[in-house]
């Protein structure tokens, strides 16, 4: 019996940590469709566990962008916070400042 409480519990926490891939797998996102004319820019790190979700969201739905590592390069960095960088990613489509991983607000500065 306990082995299949702490089985439930593991699950349950599983299910928990991953809710974004278990909701997708149980009710799927439109696509998304890029304005063609909004450039996307991504400034980023490679350790950051966001900005992977980012380019994974951006790669998923075949989005073309541009990589900054603010880490490696001075001038990224620069940019980064004239665009009020306070921690990444931060996503520029087009005009529109995204601070953050936010699925649903870079989908819709996409449309």
């Amino acid at each position: 019996m306990r082995f299949w409480v702490l089985l439930l519990a593991l699950a349950g926490v599983y299910g928990w940590q991953h809710r974004d891939t278990v909701r997708d797998w149980i009710s799927p996102p439109p696509p998304i469709v890029a304005h063609p004319d909004r450039k996307v820019v991504l400034f980023a790190t490679s350790w950051c566990g966001y900005c992977a979700k980012t380019r994974a969201l951006l790669n998923r739905y075949n989005i073309p962008f541009t990589e900054y590592d603010i880490e490696k390069s001075d001038e990224a960095h620069a940019n980064f916070e004239r665009l009020g960088g306070r921690g990444v990613p931060l996503v520029l489509i087009g005009t529109q400042v995204i601070h953050g991983f936010d699925e649903s607000e870079i989908r819709a500065a996409l449309q």
